[in-house]
């Protein structure tokens, strides 16, 4: 080869190289940075962590200090009604019994939104074992038997037939199902209210609580489970509510293992369903601890 080859050769060479050292400065400047994002990712994430923190001891606080003035309400609601202190007027006793109604969802509130912050802090504890879900209706059958004051509205516990034990938390699933049957009766001003169970697939259960009430329209299926949510009709207008209890129950239903649905036609009823599998997995419990 000679000496003009020669040098081709190496200035090629010299050129390769140099597109060689480029590309590795190129990509040890990307490599910076991936390396300042990931840092500022992580320092975001800490910052989100702290105030998720923040805001559930903040509402844990708050719901405390809620609890003590709200039981007092309760507690001198029910002395009145009672007529420890003499005889009530018919207008004095509405009056009491509407003090000790808005008392009570307060009260309600105040849990759902304690609750949210617990699952949301991964704070909420799951505590599984075997139960008979007759045992669970009858006791929600029992717990919705002194507030059933609208005779216009029926509530039916299906008896559970054929189905196996359940292994999961009864508590959660509980509370999941009162908030399901206290919307439908709050919207179902006659007609009935339905609770039942059925299997679904081999491994799974579905509760349902159907109703003959008002209903939701289908624009607004999507957004019902959704932190306070709240259906526009004349009905949800004239009564109060923050929309945390169905978030509250998709959450739950989730930590379980399952998930929430709804069914719904406006002006002919509504159908909402938890199907959970029939025992509670290991990774499942783990996970929300």
């Amino acid at each position: 080869m000679n000496s003009t080859g020669v040098a081709d050769g190496e200035e090629a060479l010299a050129a390769c190289r140099r597109e060689v050292d480029e590309l590795r400065a190129e990509l040890e400047e990307t490599n910076r940075g991936v390396v300042a994002l990931y840092a500022e990712l992580d320092t975001q994430a800490e910052e989100l962590r702290k105030a998720t923190e923040l805001k559930s001891r903040f509402l844990a606080y708050m719901s405390h200090e809620f609890r003590t003035p709200i039981s007092a309400i309760r507690s001198i609601a029910r002395l009145l009604s009672d007529r420890v202190d003499g005889p009530l007027a018919p207008e004095q006793e509405k009056q009491v019994g509407f003090i000790d109604t808005t008392a009570s969802e307060l009260a309600e509130m105040v849990d759902d939104l304690l609750d949210l912050a617990k699952i949301e802090a991964g704070r909420i504890d799951i505590s599984p074992a075997w139960f008979e879900m007759v045992d669970l209706f009858s006791a929600l059958r029992g717990m919705f038997r002194p507030v059933l004051h609208n005779p216009a509205t029926t509530l039916i516990f299906e008896e559970p037939e054929g189905l196996p034990k359940l292994y999961t938390d009864d508590r959660k699933l509980s509370q999941i199902l009162r908030n399901f049957i206290s919307n439908a009766l709050k919207f179902t001003p006659r007609g009935e209210v339905r609770v039942s169970a059925m299997r679904a697939g081999d491994d799974a259960v579905k509760f349902s609580v159907s109703d003959t009430g008002i209903g939701i329209a289908p624009e607004h299926h999507a957004a019902v489970f959704d932190d306070f949510s709240q259906v526009d009709s004349p009905v949800q207008k004239r009564l109060r509510g923050t929309g945390l209890g169905l978030s509250l129950s998709r959450q739950l239903a989730l930590l379980l293992g399952g998930h929430v649905e709804v069914a719904s036609e406006l002006g002919k009823g509504s159908v909402f369903s938890v199907t959970l599998p029939v025992q509670l997995r290991r990774q499942d419990a783990a996970r929300s601890e």
